[in-house]
């Protein structure tokens, strides 16, 4: 052991002393390893990024004073109520306060409750109200600004946030109580499937990263092992050698490991204020949790002297000269489909009840079935790397089998076939990354699309009746007239679908143990109720007994409640609460309900307002509006959201969609999308970086062709043909796996293919990939043409 810590501590002599061409091969180590290093410091750092996303979330969710959290031991001390909107295509958070006592418990990133007329406001919201692009902002907000809001109050640096004082707020207005903030809600768990997804997406954004790093530490690898054959002139044995190439390589890779360090570092500088796909991050909370950084430290180095090592293997290094598999045998196939083929037995394990539902045909029920679904992630993970691993090491093989039965054609192509027939593995390496890459995204994309109706809902929402609600959780008479009048006025709006809705329940006392019957009471004009009901007359003064269009059972409990000619209890129906009576007018009418354009039914009672005094209704009742209008105008969106803000800061303005898609789901869609541009950048780059690096390393053989009259046309032409030989291969090796790697996802969660051809764009992708790092590389080849390429030392 003693003795290999020497040899590697003298292969690091060698690579920080061995002159321009060693620090050279040193440095291209240290880039390459030092991209993937970063990028696998902030792979360990989610976790942890997470969590501090989470908790400053729950830091600013106030808690009641009869919360568990509380327990007693505070009182309320402080009213608010939220204020959300929207901006163009920001979402904006905010909260009204109002102090209940003299000393107010404060939200964080306060040192007071705003004023009346005054706000906080985050960084990111004071710039976009101080810019151009904010003047109908401005409107919205019209609050003086006098404090900003402190990094512990935000979720990231870019979040638009804002806390208005106010002198009105009340339980009355839609207030709630707070006794202090750090509330931590019920989470909903990740769906199964998502889980698969996630499990999935970190195993194909990881892998091409590895490898990465695996083909870097051999940058320089044709010239070191060349120089190795020196030290077996003075005496040094093959295993010497061997591990002083390592030494080498460890150089490198402890070189990169200080330079991805210092990039990871810098880059969440530089990342963590900008906001990507509605992402951005606290520098400071991208912090790598410490036993995967220690491991990416210890595995780094290590990887770097096995890999070594391995190459080697078939390399024999004499006094005289390197002779780099001259001919060796063929590679084996058999052990190349083993990798695969236990990752496809090991997704087959993984089909268990906790994921699809479906009993295992393999094992028996009990403490098997519940072992092999606690240990599911793990077989799921490790079954899709050992088959993203069977594709690079069949890689080399189809490699090697194909261009072996390449002749003729153009000398350019003779050049590029002879060349890939003399060292395939090299080539197969270059491309090894982009090929795991372009399998794991088909298995995504195909697992995505395979899960897709599961987490996007179609609402069947009418987006042609109406375009926007507006709604209250408190009943308002006056702010619901106000409501139809002032949107009416606003610019861009057509039409003002406007009412107040609560719970009526049956007065009197019922048997026990029965359900009291309740149903809704509605109340808006004749234009509204049109749209929520099929009336054909109506006229203020008028009542309703609406049922559903197609739910007989339903409409009988309706009419439990809502009999012509017989009060109903307006009031609440919990105890000690006395009860409110009106009664619905015996000329009431019997009408079938028709969806509203949110795509809703609305039954029970519809009564205009000159039929009920609003004011009867319960605590249960809220004011909502839903709007149609004219999007030829301009920025109507934020006239609406402009109104609103003038008639209360606590209405919610939201867009009526047609489809409402899962925010688990969209999340990490989030996600994948910034990993995936991150791990597509690194692959770009480990490939410019290889093929510069073997461009180097043929400099003299170039040099000789230009020398001996080749034309240069040829020799860049030749270069294109080295990496599309492998690239095509590559690619093609990558969507046959990576389709039956989809396939076999989507048998786990008992789904089925609905997309073939989806490879397609991102075959296209992975190849326009290695064309441009083909055609960035061609000045370099042109400088490793000239004559002076010839000399050596």
């Amino acid at each position: 052991m003693k003795r290999r810590l020497h040899d590697l501590g003298l292969g690091i002599r060698f690579a920080l002393s061995g002159g321009r061409e060693g620090w050279v091969r040193t440095l291209l180590t240290a880039v390459g390893v030092g991209l993937g290093v970063a990028l696998l410091l902030g792979a360990a750092s989610v976790p942890h990024l997470v969590d501090e996303r989470a908790d400053r979330i729950h830091d600013r969710q106030p808690f009641s004073a009869d919360s568990g959290k509380n327990s007693g031991s505070l009182k309320a001390s402080l009213l608010y109520a939220s204020a959300d909107t929207e901006y163009r295509d920001d979402t904006i958070g905010g909260k009204v306060l109002r102090p209940a006592n003299a000393d107010p418990v404060l939200p964080p990133g306060l040192t007071s409750i705003p004023a009346p007329g005054t706000m906080a406001v985050s960084p990111a919201l004071r710039e976009l109200l101080d810019s151009p692009g904010g003047e109908l902002l401005r409107r919205r907000l019209p609050y003086e600004i006098t404090q900003t809001i402190g990094d512990a109050g935000l979720v990231e640096p870019s979040e638009l946030y804002y806390y208005a004082g106010s002198a009105t707020l009340s339980g009355d207005s839609g207030a709630s109580s707070a006794a202090g903030f750090g509330n931590i809600g019920d989470e909903r768990p990740l769906d199964p499937m998502l889980v698969v997804l996630v499990i999935l997406i970190c195993v194909v954004l990881l892998m091409p990263v590895a490898i990465f790093i695996a083909t870097a530490v051999r940058f320089g690898s044709e010239q070191r092992d060349r120089r190795l054959a020196a030290l077996r002139l003075v005496g040094a044995d093959a295993r010497t050698t061997r591990w002083i190439s390592g030494g080498e390589a460890l150089a490198g890779a402890v070189l990169g490991l200080a330079a991805g360090t210092l990039l990871f570092l810098g880059g969440a500088e530089v990342l963590g204020p900008l906001k990507l796909w509605s992402f951005g991050f606290f520098p400071g909370d991208l912090r790598p949790v410490p036993w995967l950084a220690l491991l990416v430290a210890v595995a780094v180095p290590a990887l770097a002297v096995a890999v070594t090592l391995a190459a080697l293997r078939s390399v024999v290094i004499e006094p005289l000269g390197v002779a780099r598999g001259g001919r060796t045998r063929r590679r084996r196939l058999w052990w190349r489909l083993a990798l695969p083929g236990v990752g496809v037995v090991l997704l087959f394990l993984s089909q268990n009840p906790g994921v699809r539902g479906a009993p295992l045909p393999l094992v028996p029920t009990g403490v098997a079935i519940t072992l092999l679904d606690n240990l599911t992630p793990a077989l799921i993970a490790t079954g899709a790397t050992l088959v993203l691993a069977g594709l690079i090491t069949l890689l080399p093989w189809l490699v090697e089998a194909v261009v072996g039965r390449l002749h003729g054609g153009s000398p350019s192509w003779q050049l590029a076939v002879r060349r890939l027939q003399f060292n395939s593995g090299t080539a197969a390496r270059a491309v090894s990354g982009i090929t795991v890459a372009v399998a794991g995204s088909v298995a995504l994309q195909m697992y995505a699309v395979g899960i897709h109706d599961d987490f996007n809902r179609v609402t069947g929402a009418d987006a042609s009746r109406a375009q926007y609600t507006v709604s209250a959780d408190f009943p308002d008479a006056k702010l619901a007239q106000r409501m139809i009048e002032s949107f009416r006025e606003t610019p861009g709006v057509h039409q003002v679908i406007g009412s107040v809705s609560s719970y009526v329940t049956l007065p009197g006392a019922i048997a026990s143990g029965d359900i009291r019957p309740t149903t809704q009471l509605t109340v808006g004009d004749c234009a509204t109720l049109a749209e929520l009901a099929r009336i054909d007359s109506c006229k203020d003064g008028d009542t309703f007994v609406v049922h559903p269009s197609d739910d007989a059972e339903q409409a009988a409990w309706v009419d439990r409640t809502a009999r012509p000619g017989k009060p109903v209890n307006t009031a609440s129906d919990s105890p000690g609460v006395p009860e409110a009576l009106w009664t619905l007018p015996a000329s009431a009418r019997t009408v079938t309900a028709r969806p509203d354009p949110t795509g809703k039914e609305q039954h029970g009672i519809f009564a205009t307002p000159g039929a009920i005094d609003i004011s009867l209704l319960g605590s249960t009742a809220g004011t909502s509006a839903m709007l149609t209008v004219d999007q030829r105008v301009p920025d109507a969106a934020e006239h609406i959201r402009n109104t609103a803000a003038k008639l209360s800061p606590q209405l919610r303005v939201n867009t009526v969609r047609t489809i409402e898609r899962d925010q688990q789901y969209a999340g990490i869609q989030t996600g994948l999308r910034a990993a995936s541009l991150a791990t597509l950048g690194l692959i770009a780059a480990s490939m410019l970086v290889s093929q510069l690096e073997q461009l180097r390393e043929r400099r003299r053989l170039l040099a000789a062709l230009v020398a001996f009259g080749t034309r240069r046309a040829t020799l860049a032409c030749s270069v294109l043909w080295q990496t599309a030989v492998p690239v095509a291969l590559g690619i093609g090796l990558a969507v046959a796996g990576g389709l039956a790697l989809g396939a076999l996802m989507l048998r786990i969660i008992g789904k089925t293919i609905t997309d073939w051809w989806l490879f397609l764009p991102l075959a296209g992708a992975g190849a326009a990939v290695i064309l441009a790092v083909t055609l960035l590389s061609l000045p370099a080849l042109w400088r490793q043409m000239r004559s002076d390429g010839l000399r050596t030392e």
